[in-house]
């Protein structure tokens, strides 16, 4: 099949950019998605903001001004903006959706008109996604995906001996690592001075409370801060429909203790990889508990160690094409 796929992401990317630190959950799909459906036999456009063309695993990557209407695909797939479909003619349309959005902001955003007229299946990534979305913006029927990671987190060799007693968070700064801050100052800390805080770099770094900056460059230099830490502690953010920080983590065998918000409560299973704390003060209990316990901490190692490679990027891409 002809397919294609339309991003307006002001992130000039390639698949040569897979590891960048810039590249979010909407470009790594893409990136993913494109290489494992050209492995299938399809021949696969993108179009994007990319500076020149560029051809890599039989993916074609070209400028989004060099969208080209003569070419028929038999699918397109835009990220986020449904208004991109005008740029190309396809048999089917598919819309990744990598946001919670009200009618009213769908509408202001100017993705109505395109959506009626494009009729596109959305891309749902889990219940959260599903339960926030407005029946409204799925009536033309939706794909159930979950994203999987990247292929060096399924490649990195994990070894025991390289793990010190602390904690990692690797999301964006914006979801909720303040309250995460809180949370340790206030209630783990204090009861435990010897174990450290590993976080995205931000104006809350503070070493009177062992936090720490992790490494901020590719997502090499990230797995190896992940590969050295006991847990992950990250409480979730109401905008986030799947959290891919959340999955490497667990495809590298890290516990992960959340508070459950969005769809982090999905990522997690309790007691099995981790903990999803009601409130504030069992979050700090579980953290504790963890860091103390190491005969909990094995048991939840082992039953991740047992789900490594359970998500790979080759079985979303057919289970993707098989829904359409």
């Amino acid at each position: 099949m002809k397919l294609c796929f339309l991003d307006n992401s002001l992130i000039p990317y390639t698949y040569n950019d897979l590891n960048s630190v810039n590249i979010r959950g909407g470009e790594n799909a893409i990136i993913n998605l494109s290489n494992e459906l050209s492995k299938l036999g399809n021949n696969i456009d993108i179009y994007n903001n990319c500076k020149n063309t560029h051809i890599k695993n039989n993916v074609k990557w070209q400028n989004i001004n060099h969208s080209n209407k003569d070419i028929i695909y038999d699918i397109a797939f835009t990220n986020n903006d449904i208004r991109l479909f005008n740029k190309i003619i396809a048999k089917k349309y598919v819309a990744f959706s990598h946001s919670i959005q009200s009618i009213e902001k769908f509408i202001r955003k100017g993705q109505l008109i395109s959506y009626l007229k494009y009729k596109p299946k959305i891309v749902i990534l889990g219940n959260y996604h599903n339960k926030n979305r407005n029946f409204f913006l799925k009536m033309f029927g939706k794909v159930n995906l979950q994203w999987a990671v990247d292929p060096l987190f399924l490649e990195m060799k994990l070894d025991e001996k390289t793990i010190e007693n602390r904690a990692i968070f690797t999301s964006r700064r914006d979801r909720n690592l303040e309250l995460l801050i809180n949370i340790w100052k206030k209630k783990i800390f204090p009861k435990n001075q010897m174990i450290k805080l590993f976080t995205t770099p931000s104006d809350h770094i503070d070493n009177n409370y062992n936090i720490f900056a992790r490494n901020f460059g590719d997502k090499i230099s990230m797995a190896k801060d992940l590969l050295r830490s006991k847990v992950m502690l990250v409480p979730g953010h109401k905008g986030e429909l799947y959290c891919i920080a959340a999955e490497e983590a667990r495809e590298l065998c890290i516990p992960i203790i959340t508070l459950g918000i969005g769809s982090l409560s999905e990522r997690v299973e309790h007691g099995v990889t981790g903990f999803i704390a009601n409130n504030n003060e069992e979050f700090a209990y579980y953290t504790l508990k963890i860091f103390n316990d190491i005969n909990l901490w094995k048991k939840l190692r082992n039953n991740l160690i047992n789900l490594r490679g359970s998500k790979k990027w080759s079985t979303i891409a057919s289970n993707l094409l098989n829904q359409l």
